[in-house]
């Protein structure tokens, strides 16, 4: 079994920085692909950003320039730093992982999501 426990998440000033991070645990023989997703009140589920094992990145547009995400394999992390923040940026934010579990299967994992409010 694998979970994934997000932290960082909380209320910030627009034009403000926060960061979010998102821990895996449990049976995991490898993590391929982490994401942050976010859904904003009444809105679908939208990618915010992901990164390969390797490094490799990409963005949601509405995004670039502003938010990085980066992992940590050994500690089976993903972080999102996110500046610049707007009012728009207020979601619950997601962590999602593509994981190889060590009886070789393959999950999908969500976490159970951290609330972003951008207010003054």
């Amino acid at each position: 079994q694998v979970q994934l426990v997000e932290s960082g998440g909380g209320l910030v000033q627009p034009e403000g920085s926060l960061r979010v991070s998102c821990a895996a645990s449990g049976s995991i023989l490898s993590i391929n692909v982490m994401g942050w997703y976010r859904q904003a009140p009444g809105k679908e589920r939208v990618l915010v950003a992901r990164i390969t094992h390797s490094g490799s990145t990409n963005y949601a547009d509405s995004v670039k320039g502003r938010f990085t995400i980066s992992r940590d394999n050994a500690k089976n992390t993903v972080y999102l730093q996110m500046n610049v923040l707007k009012p728009e940026d207020t979601a619950v934010y997601y962590c999602n992982a593509a994981v190889v579990t060590r009886a070789g299967t393959f999950l999908e994992v969500w976490g159970q999501g951290t609330l972003v409010t951008v207010s003054s």
